[in-house]
């Protein structure tokens, strides 16, 4: 049971410390924690498209029933965020959900997502972790159902209740990676009337040997196809579909920083409300929201931090800069599927350049990015406190007017810059970012992060 362990968004492994018995474990300490919070209601099981992920899947519904709870598993592999919209609409106890999100296909995870579609807070994870046991099973006649239902075509009729849009004339085109988006995030786009080019929408467990991750590198396809289709767009999920990514013809692969502050400006022509971003997500956000009288509120990162602050303060959107992102009115889990129809949205009222060139040059250029320095797990909390210790009094030519201890060490300089040195809760790794005016100011930024910090691991 050592080997079990729930970290940022659940546990994963590789797939020879991933096994079936390590995994009803995990279903048994669900069954526990349902039973002692006092939840009675059916169980959703989902899973992504790994080849693992359906045999987890029943192993975890076998489970659950034998502790007599009903299960509803979905006729396929879904996006993460299809299983917690279920969750809410159907009134069910909560879900597990088999997903390694954007890891290789020699890696499998298990998350739980409780009765309100959010992500589980740290409370809930640890008493799920202080329950690990092997699994016992009630008697047959005490045993609940197992059935399969469409999960999908629920969570498609919402998203086109909360983007009311016509897509006719608009061209995206569509990367799945081989995800669980693939049938889904385009479908949804074409109900809407868009055009939809689609790339690697084939059922691949291997990704096409890649990682289901939109990132710059892994999207040169989708770049290459906007162009040659003249497309207003290009949408891509990670494997699981709960973050998306976009492609416009100008820009290329969009910064997820300012597909956020084009997402919220959208939503300002409408509607009203906060903002609720993370430490490492761009003040661009800050300055859009100051413009229409309205407020930010920073949470660590992580998108269950983000959730309970939209939950806290009604937000408008909430969101983090690795892709994920909700909206009032959905489920406070970040949603690939219903980003890629809000995006399209967005791009049928204004080319989507056209839009972010206007805010930039309203709001000020913005520009971001990060870099990762080797630490391990064992050694964070050390290098953290030494870091406290070791801040200096300017970084990179500019002094410090502020440090943000929110979640690691976030340094507020005085051109309006900043840096951020946190510990990645999935890798390794501690993260280094960095926010300026240019690119220049960017890289001296990020070499002087990676000098405060490397010393220290």
């Amino acid at each position: 049971m050592d080997a079990i362990s729930f970290g940022t968004d659940g546990w994963r492994a590789t797939l020879d410390t991933f096994t079936d018995d390590r995994v009803r474990i995990v279903g048994q300490a669900v069954a526990d924690y349902l039973r002692d919070e006092g939840f009675d209601d059916p169980v959703l099981v989902g899973y992504d498209a790994r080849e693992s992920s359906p045999g987890f899947a029943e192993s975890l519904a076998e489970v659950l029933s034998g502790n007599g709870f009903d299960v509803i598993l979905p006729e396929r592999d879904c996006p993460t965020p299809v299983t917690a919209y279920n969750i809410v609409d159907r009134g069910c106890s909560g879900a597990l959900m088999l997903t390694a999100s954007h890891n290789p296909p020699e890696y499998n995870g298990v998350k739980f997502i409780p009765s309100d579609g959010a992500p589980a807070l740290p409370e809930v994870t640890e008493q799920i972790e202080a329950n690990l046991r092997e699994p016992e099973y009630l008697p047959k006649e005490g045993r609940g159902e197992i059935r399969r239902e469409d999960l999908v075509s629920v969570h498609a009729e919402h998203a086109r209740s909360l983007v009311d849009a016509d897509l006719s004339g608009v061209t995206v085109v569509y990367d799945a990676i081989h995800g669980s988006g693939r049938g889904v995030t385009d479908a949804l786009l074409e109900s809407a009337g868009a055009e939809v080019i689609r790339l690697r929408c084939a059922d691949d467990p291997t990704f096409g040997g890649a990682h289901p991750e939109p990132s710059a590198e892994n999207l040169v396809g989708l770049e290459e196809a906007v162009e040659e289709h003249d497309a207003d767009l290009g949408v891509a999920n990670d494997g699981d579909a709960d973050r998306v990514a976009f492609v416009t013809p100008e820009r290329g692969k969009l910064d997820e920083n300012l597909f956020f502050a084009a997402l919220y400006d959208y939503l300002l022509e409408s509607d009203a409300g906060p903002a609720v971003r993370t430490v490492s997500t761009t003040f661009l956000i800050d300055r859009i929201a100051e413009a229409h009288g309205e407020e930010v509120f920073e949470t660590p990162v992580g998108f269950k931090w983000v959730a309970q602050g939209m939950k806290e303060h009604d937000a408008l959107v909430g969101g983090e800069e690795s892709g994920g992102f909700s909206i009032r009115g959905h489920i406070r889990e970040k949603d690939g599927v219903l980003m890629g129809l809000l995006g399209a949205a967005i791009a049928s009222e204004d080319p989507f350049d056209a839009r972010v060139d206007r805010l930039l040059e309203e709001h000020g250029d913005i520009v971001a990015d990060k870099i990762s320095v080797d630490c391990p797990d064992s050694e964070k909390e050390r290098v953290l406190s030494d870091l406290e210790s070791e801040l200096p009094e300017t970084v990179a030519g500019q002094g410090i007017a502020k440090v943000v201890t929110l979640d690691g060490f976030k340094l507020l300089l005085d051109d309006g810059s900043w840096l951020l040195v946190r510990p990645s809760g999935t890798e390794p790794v501690l993260r280094v970012y960095a926010e300026a005016g240019s690119h220049e100011r960017i890289e001296k930024l990020l070499e002087a992060g990676r000098d405060l910090v490397e010393p220290l691991v």
